[in-house]
């Protein structure tokens, strides 16, 4: 077998390494256009789970790596004046240099052979190769050139970055947040051999123009850095190598591979610096190719089943590290938070890590940001104890007079197990059993607030008596038997109405049965589906009576809350999307044009809802979808309705159109809250695949949101609020007939917790930096 290489860095040369050992004798060349020591940038670092992997695949290489990295297990986040360090990390690094070195040589050792200074730009020359590996970096020649095949996209991000190093020792992954008289710098440090460190500045736009180093060469620039880390470096010097300001580039490539060609490494995907993965993802698609070659009978099999099988993993890292680059991006969000909130956030803003992970590794950390959150709600008027808090979960919120014992809610989900629009039986103990369970807040399904505004045969309503009576009893049932509170959510379906029950087809039109219906245009949601009937003058100020008389048989049933759905699709969410809304009157065109109704509508209701009753909106924070509602327009959405009076903004994202591509994933809207609650300054309420108490601790304790509501969880554990107190130790309202089991749930969480995290930090192998300090430890006199 011939295998030919385009690019020597490590994607490249890890791959020679593992296919020489499984194929000692094929032929097998590395191209490279640089010299042998050329390289961008100083440092590289890997996690211990990444080293583990190496140990796997190549044991002298990972030797010989782990001989010359520096180890270290904390991280450091530097704030406003304060430092937070959080250990149990894992962390290791190691010169670039260093480490192509190591590989140049381990490929040599196993007969793999070497090309340096050699410019390619056309695979003619390999035309006997059996396979094409092509590693050629982010500015891939060979990527280019068949373009039209591979579809890459690349996304070049907004924040300036430059990569310097400094003689600086460091004993912690290091993060410097600096206020300047222009605006927030950032530096992302780290030691990656004895007497050197690498350091990553980053910046936004504005900030960058305003400091003036726009055509700044690299001196001048490290200068510049050296004026505002000062403080910090102190005699230290900062290194220079390549470091001009840069744009970050998110490579995606929709194929990966055309022919015997297949693209590893930077040139097949880019993971941003700020999670540290761009070599690891790098070196693990070798490994991943390696093991395809080794499995298939192929060659063509092995590439398929390199990127079908790799895919996924990949875009894990993605997403993780776009969810990392965003936090950067928008840190002044977050400027004004408490340093310990700050610090908490920073270390959990990929969602790799989370609360309960941190409380493992850094408890006097989490005790910490425990207390300053409970500082925040001793600021807002309850007095709750600060030196022995509880967790984030269980500490109560305020909408005007209506406080919730905690922060778990039971996310509005449509039951379609209404008759006529009345609530039964079913809705009696879905609702009575998920209040008794402990949340501290329910939200009914979409409530109708007509006939013809139903999704489907089997949506509730409360457009007449019958509803109000049976809505009545439910509530009534909640309040005496629970401290939960409830709200009512009223929407009306729009062009999604007359459809069938979820499960017989979600969002498809009835075959018989069905009415009209209406919305912004008379844009259709499938193709087949039925063209609603655009809204005129006359419809909508029926509509809006309708909303307007629902919220107030909502108030006479003693609901606590009320909530106007204005997302997913439906029809006030009709108005407000571009891609909805093709109106050329005064309801359509601008942002401010398209928020007209259902402001308008709100703002009907609001007059019409007790002054002392809080109010919310669910509202799409995004299309998912090109040329669609974005998370900037959701900030100026909240806003309006801010101003017009909600107390808190329902944060969830899609279902708009057909066509939209949600990117999925735990907690995957909490960004979108995280933005409308800190740029518009409004309460939010997140929800979206959030799972676990674990996972509401995190979000709430990041100041991503104020309350977070869960669909699924509910669904199959009404008790979950209540088994999450017990296993936080929390108390939690629990009728007297429940008692007893309330009783053992808290005694058995006491020793479960202590064992569960007893065995997790047994599990837990210790990490090479523990490892390296104990190996250092003089042995004790006999």
């Amino acid at each position: 077998m011939k295998i030919a290489i385009i690019g020597g860095g490590p994607a490249g040369l890890y791959a020679a390494i593992l296919l020489k050992k499984q194929r000692p004798k094929a032929d097998i060349a590395v191209y490279e256009r640089n010299r042998a020591d050329d390289t961008f940038g100083f440092g590289v670092v890997f996690s211990d789970a990444t080293l583990d992997n190496f140990e796997k695949h190549d044991l002298p290489s990972y030797q010989r790596i782990t001989q010359e990295f520096a180890y270290w297990d904390d991280i450091a986040v530097h704030f406003r004046g304060t430092v937070h360090r959080v250990g149990g990390n894992g962390f290791c690094g190691c010169s670039r240099r260093t480490l192509l070195r190591i590989l140049q040589e381990r490929a040599r050792e196993l007969g793999v052979t070497l090309h340096f200074e050699v410019d390619l730009e056309d695979e003619a020359q390999f035309a006997d190769a059996d396979l094409l590996i092509l590693s050629d970096g982010i500015n891939s020649r060979f990527r280019q050139k068949y373009v039209d095949h591979f579809q890459p996209e690349v996304d070049l991000r907004a924040n300036k970055f430059a990569w310097m190093g400094s003689t600086k020792p460091l004993d912690a992954f290091t993060f410097i947040f600096q206020e300047t008289e222009w605006g927030p710098f950032i530096a992302h440090a780290y030691q990656y051999e004895a007497g050197h460190s690498t350091w990553i500045f980053e910046t936004d736009p504005a900030t960058f123009e305003k400091a003036d180093l726009t055509g700044l060469d690299e001196r001048q620039s490290a200068d510049r850095m050296k004026e505002i880390f000062g403080w910090f470096l102190g005699d230290h010097p900062l290194l220079i190598n390549r470091s001009m300001w840069r744009n970050f580039p998110m490579i995606r490539n929709k194929r990966w591979v055309k022919d015997n060609m297949v693209l590893l490494g930077d040139a097949k995907s880019t993971a941003h610096f700020s999670i540290g993965s761009g070599t690891k993802l790098a070196m693990e698609d070798a490994i991943a190719l390696a093991e395809a070659m080794q499995r298939a009978p192929s060659i063509p099999a092995a590439l398929d089943l390199y990127e079908h099988g790799r895919r996924e993993e990949v875009e894990k890292t993605q997403h993780a590290a776009d969810v990392s680059l965003v936090w950067f991006e928008h840190v002044e969000r977050f400027w004004d938070f408490d340093p310990v909130q700050f610090a908490f956030g920073v270390m959990t803003r990929s969602k790799a890590i989370t609360y309960d992970n941190l409380t493992l590794r850094a408890p006097d950390f989490v005790a910490e940001v425990d207390k300053a959150f409970a500082r925040q709600v001793l600021a807002n008027g309850f007095d709750v104890d600060v030196e022995k808090p509880v967790a984030p979960m269980f500490q109560p919120f305020k909408l005007r007079e209506m406080t919730v014992t905690n922060r778990a809610v039971l996310s509005p989900m449509c039951m379609y197990s209404a008759e006529e629009g009345v609530p039964g039986d079913f809705h009696l103990v879905h609702y009575g059993s998920r209040a008794i369970g402990g949340a501290g807040l329910l939200f009914t399904e979409m409530t109708c607030v007509s006939r013809d505004a139903r999704i489907t045969p089997g949506c509730a309503g409360l457009w007449n008596d019958t509803q109000e009576a049976a809505w009545t009893r439910i509530v009534h049932f909640v309040h005496a038997n629970s401290k939960a509170k409830f709200a009512l959510q009223l929407g009306h379906a729009g062009r999604k109405g007359a459809t069938k029950l979820m499960w017989d087809g979600i969002d498809r039109p009835l075959e018989q049965g069905g009415w009209d219906v209406v919305s912004a245009s008379p844009l259709p949601y499938f193709p087949d589906s039925q063209v609603p009937r655009a809204l005129d003058r006359a419809a909508m100020d029926a509509i809006k009576t309708d909303f307007v008389a629902a919220a107030e048989r909502g108030d006479r049933c003693g609901f606590d809350m009320l909530e106007l759905h204005c997302a997913h699709g439906y029809l006030l969410a009709s108005f407000i999307s571009p891609l909805t809304n093709a109106r050329s009157d005064e309801y359509g065109g601008s942002l401010e044009n398209r928020l007209r109704f259902p402001l308008e509508v709100f703002a009907a209701m609001r007059a019409a809802w007790p002054a002392h009753k809080p109010m919310s909106v669910r509202i799409s924070a995004t299309d998912w979808a090109e040329g669609g509602i974005t998370g900037d327009d959701a900030v100026q959405i909240a806003r309006a309705f801010g101003e017009a009076g909600v107390d808190l903004v329902d944060v969830s994202t899609g279902q708009t159109v057909r066509e939209a591509r949600p990117i999925y994933g735990r907690m995957f809207q909490t960004p979108f809250s995280d933005q409308v609650r800190n740029e518009a300054h409004v309460a939010t309420m997140c929800v979206g695949n959030i799972t676990s108490a674990d996972q509401v601790n995190t979000i709430l304790a990041a100041g991503r949101a104020d309350l977070v509501a869960l669909g699924r969880p509910h669904l199959v554990d009404p008790a979950f609020t209540m088994k999450a107190a017990a296993w936080y130790g929390a108390d939690v309202f629990c009728p007297p007939q429940y008692l007893p089991g309330k009783e053992q749930i808290f005694r058995n969480s006491v020793r479960e917790r202590q064992d569960f995290e007893e065995l997790k930090i047994k599990a837990k192998p210790k990490t090479r930096a523990e490892l390296k300090a104990e190996a250092a430890k003089p042995l004790a006199a006999e």
